[in-house]
């Protein structure tokens, strides 16, 4: 069987892996690459403290999150090496910090489903600064040991290269030939679209309607005077900022969510020094970092924020997911997974029906 995988962040490389141990198939990614959500990802799997209300996204996330285990254990099993990712912790801050012993409870409460919540702790500024020196913060904090960091775009290139596949750069489109689907004049018996926020772009000339919009999120990476960052949790600040210590000195600060710049890739220095701003007080080493540099890249999203995967209506053969928004490292993985199970025809963990594609890819005229 001739599989083609369009797309080569963190859905498409997780598919093409778990499709590559299948000797039956031969494998083939198509990468552009340009914009990709993966790579200008913050990447953090802590998904427990969610107040989202859709249970079938919060589904996905919490077994999202307990999935980088497996799938970090078959990396390791091939041979890989797999310190992208790293259970390091998390330190949750709220503007009000008699509001911890509330989310505390709400994180108890869903342990019993997600062990890998870890230790919960309610801890003072004194105690983080013990771990991190330059910690700052008007309150006590809530520290999960569970959480973790992913560097992104190393997990996808991992994941490419454990998957052995034949990796095309090039942005590709799709042509029905009888049976077969025919791209970069070859012929393919499957095709699995990870295109993210393109889904629209691949699937509009073959006459569907497909509700994708893009989202930009911008980061900066600092590098800071300090070799112990590898060791510290992610700091989770409320609203949109998080600050993610990597190994040497690398610190994180981001992202951005702009639902209104389309597929816009330039760097927009106002937004990036607002981030600063809010971050320094909890992290003022940030203030004498030797350099700065920054990463952009273009998130999906629905209009009602909810991911979706399956196989594309009326398209046998075809498989699609988008939607992911600025959880996509969390979700990512295990969505390219099913997509890889659905392709064998494998059991699945998560239901499709919970995450239906048809509403949001509708066929409205033949070829």
């Amino acid at each position: 069987m001739k599989v083609a995988v369009i797309g080569g962040g963190i859905v498409g490389a997780t598919c093409a892996y778990y499709l590559s141990k299948d000797e039956n198939i031969e494998l083939t990614v198509f990468d552009y690459g340009v914009g990709q959500a993966t790579k200008a990802s913050a990447g953090i799997i802590s998904p427990w403290f969610s107040k989202r209300r859709n249970k079938p996204w919060y589904k996905m996330a919490r077994l999202g999150a307990d999935f980088y285990l497996k799938l970090v254990e078959d990396l390791k099993k091939d041979g890989y090496n797999t310190d992208f990712y790293d259970q390091c912790g998390v330190y949750l801050l709220k503007k009000d910090a008699n509001k911890l012993p509330e989310l505390k409870e709400l994180a108890e409460q869903r342990k019993e489903l997600s062990p890998m919540i870890g230790d919960l702790e309610i801890i003072s500024k004194e105690e983080v600064q013990k771990v991190i020196p330059s910690f700052d913060n008007n309150g006590d904090v809530l520290y999960a040991s569970g959480g973790g960091r992913v560097e992104g775009e190393r997990f996808v290139k991992t994941l490419l290269t454990a998957s052995k596949a034949n990796v095309i750069n090039k942005k590709v489109e799709i042509n029905l030939l009888d049976d077969k689907y025919v791209i970069d004049n070859k012929e393919y018996d499957v095709v699995v679209l990870a295109t993210g926020a393109w889904l629209k772009d691949v699937l509009e000339p073959l006459g569907y309607d497909v509700d994708v919009r893009p989202q930009k999120g911008q980061l900066r990476d600092y590098k800071v005077s300090d070799n112990n960052t590898g060791d510290y949790p992610v700091i989770m600040p409320e609203g949109e900022l998080d600050i993610i210590p990597f190994e040497d000195g690398v610190v994180s600060v981001g992202a951005t969510h702009e639902n209104d710049m389309g597929f816009d890739l330039t760097v927009d220095e106002t937004l990036l020094q607002q981030m600063e701003e809010e971050a320094l007080p909890h992290y003022p080493a940030l203030a004498k970092a030797t350099s700065r540099a920054e990463r952009v890249g273009i998130r999906a999203y629905t209009n009602d924020f909810s991911p979706f995967f399956g196989q594309v209506p009326e398209l046998a053969g075809v498989y699609a997911a988008s939607g992911l928004g600025s959880s996509g490292l969390t979700t990512g993985p295990i969505i390219g997974y099913h997509l890889a199970q659905l392709v064998q025809g494998k059991e699945l963990t998560l239901d499709p029906v919970n995450y239906p594609i048809e509403n949001y890819v509708k066929r409205v005229k033949s070829e």
